[in-house]
């Protein structure tokens, strides 16, 4: 279980997936819904993004990738509903392992899920989701740090100069 927001979905976060997808036969991307926020994209909106980027990127792996939702409850109790006893994370950084240690510990305390940690492709450390937003917000070239798909959807969300529809 690789589990995230994807609003929106980066290089970094394909690159994680896709690495994860060669160490596991099967990896379940879980875009994570939270009732209590609103995101940029609806979380039928992040899936379908998702999945056009895997299948846009072209790699083999993508194949072993499989995006669902999911929203409410503990991560720990969707990884029994699938199944698997395995987080996968990428790590961008020392603030992203102290950030997600301690919710490996309470994983593995809950229901013995470990967490396996994934470094980053050093050309993605810089980028997240909310910085890819805030610079497509402004106008800004996100090209290079999001699939194409994304890229379009987020020109469409945000209007091409970042001002919204409209």
């Amino acid at each position: 279980m690789c589990p995230g927001s994807f609003d929106p979905v980066t290089l970094g976060h394909l690159d994680v997936l896709l690495r994860a997808a060669a160490i596991f036969e099967v990896v379940h991307a879980g875009v994570a819904v939270n009732p209590g926020k609103r995101g940029l994209f609806t979380g039928a909106e992040r899936v379908d993004l998702l999945r056009r980027a895997l299948a846009d990127s072209g790699d083999p792996r993508a194949g072993r990738v499989v995006v669902e939702e999911f929203a409410g409850g503990l991560l720990v109790d969707h990884c029994r509903r699938l199944g698997t006893s395995v987080v996968v994370k990428g790590l961008r950084g020392g603030t992203d392992y102290a950030y997600e240690l301690p919710m490996a510990l309470m994983n593995r305390h809950l229901a013995d899920v470990e967490t396996v940690f994934l470094v980053g492709d050093p050309r993605f450390e810089h980028v997240s989701s909310s910085l890819v937003k805030e610079v497509a917000r402004h106008g800004g070239d996100v090209s290079g740090l999001v699939p194409a798909a994304v890229r379009a959807a987020l020109a469409v969300r945000l209007g091409e100069d970042g001002s919204g529809p409209g």
